[in-house]
């Protein structure tokens, strides 16, 4: 067997398929939660007094939709960054082992080679709904071509739309191995007392779990990725270094808990938007299993 017919198996059209409805109703019902996770992180200092401020006066001064700013980012590359995530899943799954059933461990190294590899298309997705959502109703504010036209034009591809990758990847790798191994530990569980044909709130408790391990897998290098995609300038170097100055400046700024600025609504937002991007996955795949018969 050849390279290309590993990785691109009769299944592999169906997860990407399904893996980019999985992604869209993440976004759909999670943006609300993720716009005040990122004001957290990003606002300047005393400019909220926490969560619940934050959703109060975005909502006063620029209105409810202003909770889905940034949305049209993730929306536009979701097919791609959701059908890349689950897709590079389903083939981290057969390089880590050849039997469909694999240990937790597996199931983590899984997941963190998937993580690594949607790295490429969540670091752009990410980078651009991260500085709409740093847009607070001002009338200078910049809609998502202008934005990324600024980008291009002043700082190119590298420092400019792929800002942040490599801060990205570290945090894409943790945390997609908790994605994964939180929702295939609680889906195990499921099974050994309802069978292999789970009820559909079970697959959704399952997704939840999920998300939660992947935010708690994931602080607090989210909150240094933010920062960096949001700065005005690309950082001076590359590698792990503006990483540890940026760790350090959040430390100087507001303390330990600085690092885990966001963290509640993060958590908040994982239970339904896990549970959704899981459910739309697993129904769509299911669903297309069913019609194509692969």
């Amino acid at each position: 067997m050849d390279i290309l017919s590993f990785i691109w198996s009769p299944s592999t059209l169906n997860e990407l398929i399904a893996g980019s409805f999985g992604g869209a109703a993440q976004v759909i019902i999670g943006q609300p939660l993720d716009t005040i996770k990122t004001r957290a992180q990003i606002a300047p200092p005393g400019m909220f007094k926490g969560p619940m401020d934050i959703l109060v006066q975005t909502v006063r001064k620029e209105g409810v939709l202003a909770l889905y700013k940034g949305m049209a980012s993730p929306l536009i590359g979701i097919a791609g960054v959701n059908s890349l995530l689950f897709t590079s899943y389903a083939v981290s799954r057969r390089i880590v082992s050849p039997y469909p059933e694999l240990s937790l461990k597996e199931i983590a190294a899984a997941g963190a080679m998937a993580g690594a590899a949607n790295s490429v298309l969540a670091s752009p997705v990410e980078l651009f709904k991260i500085r709409m959502q740093g847009q607070y109703g001002s009338a200078t504010d910049k809609r998502l071509s202008v934005v990324f036209k600024d980008m291009w034009r002043t700082y190119g591809f590298r420092k400019g739309v792929m800002r942040g990758f490599w801060v990205t990847v570290a945090r894409e790798i943790p945390a997609y191995a908790g994605f994964y191994t939180g929702y295939e530990f609680v889906k195990q569980r499921f099974k050994q007392h309802y069978g292999p044909q789970l009820p559909v709130w079970s697959l959704l408790a399952s997704g939840s779990c999920g998300g939660l391990c992947y935010w708690l897998a994931c602080y607090p290098i989210d909150v240094i990725k933010s920062r960096v995609q949001l700065a005005e300038s690309p950082p001076a170097s590359g590698g792990s270094f503006y990483m540890r100055r940026e760790f350090q400046a959040v430390l100087k700024e507001s303390g330990w808990r600085g690092l885990f600025k966001g963290l509640s609504p993060s958590l908040l937002r994982s239970i339904p938007a896990a549970a959704a991007t899981f459910g739309a996955f697993e129904f769509t795949r299911e669903f297309l299993l069913k019609t194509t018969g692969v």
